[in-house]
């Protein structure tokens, strides 16, 4: 993900679904005599409940279990994830979806084997519920994007369940502050992840209106993915194998017990507050199940959704994106 959360206000923190502390202890390592293989992960975003079971799978030893030390590295203001694994100075790398496509057109053969979260996390959220209840509404506002193809693809498709044509808005380019665009009234709408943005908007009082972009036209894909080159496929599938298989474990730990995963993503990650993390947990409820696991048949729409949008410039084809075998039986 590529923007923060802040706080949450004292009445979430009233029904969140659990004090922070109160999970269950991390399992130990299990150090095995073997030596384990080392890997290392480029992160989306700076680590945050979208990245629970990854910091589950470590904290708890499911990785060790499978012979695999994994260096978890957060992304820098000029990471281009992408290039890093063309080059091998990544393994592995959680990409956004249309990143992914889009790489691949540049030639990248990059390859997606599991996936992070189950359903796009990408919304047009409006700053007045009452005055926007559906699409509709929002004829004649104005709109705040990054300035990003799949951002006018997530507004677009908005619109289009509306009714309303691209010309039918006065679209703003805001770069990643959809917050302090949306509370400051300077726009009427913007582009925003719900379970990131929508979470911080609330916190901040503002009586939102979520658009989700799978509930108003596009099929529901998983907005985040985990993914390699297919050189190291070929190189070292075993290890990969392994890592999917570990992480899917932690993901399922995440959505059996979030107050416990919440936990040790804090732990995992020193300075990381809990009561920050709790709104984006709540929010995130469901989104990995069933854990890293590929449906080929959404993919296919996905593909279809993305040339039809212009985030990609021919349909991406989906049976060389992403390694089925892998992804869809994580647990071997």
């Amino acid at each position: 993900m590529r923007r923060t959360v802040a706080s949450l206000a004292a009445v979430l923190l009233a029904a969140s679904i659990a004090a922070c502390g109160d999970g269950a202890e991390p399992g130990a390592p299990s150090g095995g005599a073997t030596a384990a293989r080392g890997l290392t992960l480029i992160l989306d975003f700076t680590p945050n409940p979208v990245h629970a079971g990854i910091y589950v799978a470590s904290e708890r030893g499911l990785l060790a279990d499978q012979g695999i030390e994994l260096e978890i590295r957060e992304p820098g203001a000029a990471t281009d994830s992408p290039r890093l694994l063309e080059a091998g100075r990544a393994d592995l790398a959680i990409l956004d979806i249309q990143d992914l496509a889009i790489a691949r057109e540049r030639g990248l053969d990059l390859v997606g084997i599991g996936a992070i979260v189950q359903r796009p996390l990408a919304a047009v959220i409006a700053a007045d519920r009452e005055r926007v209840g559906q699409p509709e509404d929002l004829a004649g506002a104005t709109v705040g994007v990054p300035g990003l193809p799949s951002d006018e693809a997530i507004l677009n498709t908005v619109l289009a369940s509306g009714g309303i044509e691209p010309p039918g808005v006065e679209k703003v380019t805001i770069g990643f502050n959809a917050v302090a665009a949306l509370s400051g009234g300077e726009v009427d709408a913007a582009t925003a992840f719900w379970n990131a943005e929508g979470v911080q908007l609330r916190e901040l009082g503002v009586a939102t209106r979520e658009f989700r972009v799978d509930e108003y036209g596009a099929p529901r894909y998983p907005e985040l993915i985990l993914a390699t080159t297919r050189e190291l496929l070929g190189s070292d599938r075993d290890a990969i194998q392994a890592t999917v298989t570990a992480l899917a474990e932690g993901y399922a730990a995440v959505e059996a017990d979030p107050d416990a995963a919440l936990d040790d993503l804090v732990a995992g990650v020193p300075g990381l507050e809990c009561d920050a993390q709790l709104g984006q947990m709540e929010a995130l409820e469901g989104s990995f199940s069933p854990p890293l696991e590929l449906d080929e048949a959404v993919l296919r729409d996905w593909a279809a959704w993305a040339a039809e949008n212009a985030i990609t410039e021919a349909v991406p084809d989906v049976g060389a994106a992403f390694d089925f075998d892998i992804a869809s039986h994580p647990s071997g």
